[in-house]
């Protein structure tokens, strides 16, 4: 992996500052004044601040449990009506990373687990909840790019880990009201691989 973009996705540094925290809004212009407010709140680091389909943003900042939560707090008042969701993340799993910048890669896949979210601060919060659930590999996050503001996560591993992490993170995506969708293929063809490079 790139050094470069292992610093640029903050792995470098991800024992001491551990802790994620996003905010999605439905407005662009308030993305900017959302960002600012988060980043002058507390001591945390910005990893993301784009738009998303459909005319949404969302910001995403790392650091330590107590800097992030301080750091959502500012941004919601900050975003007030704009504010879609939220999430603070304190021990994220530390295939998060790799997998929202598809960096992950597999030469053969096992079973494939798909979960599919309305909403991108529910996936992560799925996909976080897959990878700590089970024995599997995160493969990718996808995040409302050319999705119509919807996102989704996958993984691999044998049947039954795939079946225990799928479950994991569609029931906490459900339990926000924003499932989309979540299927697990045990034996799938491997020109499946070729949708995910």
């Amino acid at each position: 992996m790139n050094p470069e973009r292992l610093r640029t996705l903050g792995l470098t540094t991800m024992a001491t500052r551990n802790a994620i925290g996003l905010i999605e809004l439905t407005s662009i212009a308030a993305g900017y004044q959302v960002t600012d407010a988060m980043l002058k709140a507390a001591d945390v680091e910005l990893l993301l601040a784009r738009t998303i389909c459909s005319g949404k943003y969302m910001v995403l900042v790392r650091g330590d449990v107590a800097a992030v939560e301080a750091a959502v707090r500012a941004g919601v008042e900050a975003g007030d009506f704009s504010v879609i969701d939220t999430f603070v993340i304190p021990n994220v799993h530390e295939s998060i990373f790799p997998a929202i910048g598809g960096l992950t890669k597999v030469e053969k896949l096992e079973a494939l687990g798909i979960i599919e979210s309305f909403s991108v601060a529910a996936l992560i919060e799925g996909a976080d909840a897959m990878a700590k659930a089970a024995n599997v590999k995160l493969l990718e996050i996808r995040l409302a790019m050319a999705l119509g503001g919807k996102a989704f996560a996958t993984c691999t591993g044998s049947v039954a880990a795939v079946r225990a992490a799928v479950d994991a993170g569609a029931n906490l995506i459900a339990s926000k009201g924003l499932l989309v969708n979540k299927v697990v293929i045990a034996n799938p063809r491997q020109e499946l691989l070729g949708d995910m490079i």
